[in-house]
């Protein structure tokens, strides 16, 4: 007999017999404890591949930094040997990326703090990033070519993808990457929200946003856009809300029908939303399904009034409310501002300045609103009780996402 092969089988038996010893004894061997988690939030640096991780309040310090495409040039191989993944990455790159590749869309952590898992525009998929090792856990690529913004379900076992040029949003299990389940949506699927009592998924559709048929009368060529409820665990498509005859019935037919970021009240019993090309917020009553009220937001005089020059359609583009429902923290995208609006007579606070501002979140204590300047390079925390901005942290290049999330205390940034 060899005697690598008598090493093996005699490190076996005594395996085995140790194993058999602790049974004898009635003790089991201890799992390994969990570790403590912090409170973070994610900012996701779309152009360079890059996830800051900062403090959830307070001054929020910079904590550390992840890299969200450490398989980069494994990517770039598979993408540059197929001629037509090839033509959408580019596709990307000149349209919705504004000459750039789109690394980061959005990212949440898994629930034990131990993966930061993202969607990947340019990579069309969705990754699970070990945030000690830095390395890839798990990849999913999403049907089509482009994957867009996500949510994840209120006991963050779930996490819901928009793949934007197959009009589908798929389902994972947050830990493995597993598809449960997929539902059909309207044209290019943006944003997701759980209900919070994780029965069902709200996802709304922008329409085609990559044309330069901007005009109100060219309407029409911006595709089927919709809001589609599926329930959450068969995934089927329970509802269907077409805001184009709610908005004309509210007096409002000069407004889009293509639903950007959405925040539902605590109660849900109203549903806060921006639309393509308008500077403003809409309100939705979901009990008598129409729209109730309607926010015009300043311009800023020196932003133009040719739609066809709005990011993506998007003249603004972040929303969020505080905790108690009272206020809501609107990011005025190309107008370059962020205001807290008092959602009683839906009155608008200073407006404090911002570079290009593209998403809003809340802060772990819910005091402040904070918002990512996607042309600074900065996030920005606002008081929700003052309206006033409290500070701005420099992050990556072109944050866009920002979520709050929970990670192992005393992390460090992944080396290599």
């Amino acid at each position: 007999m060899p005697n690598f092969i008598r090493s093996l089988r005699s490190r076996t038996l005594l395996a085995a017999g140790a194993a058999a010893a602790v049974a004898a004894t009635g003790f089991s061997i201890p799992a390994q404890a969990a570790p403590e988690l912090q409170e973070v939030m994610f900012v996701g640096n779309n152009w360079s591949g890059t996830a800051t991780v900062i403090k959830s309040r307070g001054d929020f310090a910079k904590i550390g930094q992840i890299n969200v495409i450490p398989d980069k040039n494994q990517r770039l191989a598979e993408i540059y040997l197929n001629p037509v993944k090839l033509a959408f990455f580019l596709g990307i790159r000149y349209t919705v990326g504004e000459g750039h590749d789109q690394f980061v869309d959005d990212m949440y952590a898994t629930p034990d703090g131990t993966a930061l898992v993202a969607s990947r525009p340019s990579f069309a998929d969705v990754v699970s990033i070990d945030v000690t090792t830095g390395k890839l856990k798990w990849r999913f690529p999403v049907s089509g070519f482009r994957s867009d913004h996500m949510a994840v379900s209120p006991d963050g076992t779930k996490v819901a993808v928009s793949a934007s040029t197959s009009n589908t949003v798929h389902v994972l299990d947050i830990n493995t990457g597993k598809q449960l389940g997929k539902f059909a949506t309207g044209d290019k699927p943006h944003e997701n929200i759980f209900t919070k009592d994780g029965k069902y998924i709200w996802n709304s559709s922008i329409g085609e946003v990559n044309n330069d048929a901007d005009a109100p009368e060219q309407d029409g060529r911006k595709g089927d856009r919709k809001i589609v409820v599926a329930d959450a665990s068969t995934y089927k498509v329970v509802k269907t809300i077409d805001m184009r005859p709610r908005l004309d019935a509210a007096g409002r037919s000069d407004l889009s029908d293509s639903v950007r970021p959405a925040v539902f009240t605590p109660d849900e019993s109203k549903l806060y939303f921006q639309v393509s090309f308008f500077n403003g917020i809409v309100e939705y009553d979901i009990a008598t399904d129409k729209i109730t009220r309607v926010k015009t937001l300043p311009k800023n005089p020196d932003t133009s009034d040719d739609r066809t020059t709005y990011v993506n359609d998007s003249r603004h583009h972040g929303l969020s409310i505080s905790p108690d429902g009272s206020k809501l923290c609107v990011a005025g995208t190309m107008d370059e501002y962020v205001t807290i609006v008092d959602r009683a007579g839906l009155d608008q606070g200073p407006l404090i300045p911002a570079g290009k501002p593209y998403w809003a979140t809340v802060s772990g204590d819910g005091s402040a609103c904070v918002i990512s300047e996607s042309d600074t390079d900065v996030v920005t925390a606002v008081d929700f009780a003052t309206g006033q901005k409290i500070t701005s942290v420099p992050v990556g290049d072109h944050p866009q996402r920002v979520r709050l999330a929970h990670i192992p205390v005393g992390w460090q940034s992944p080396t290599g």
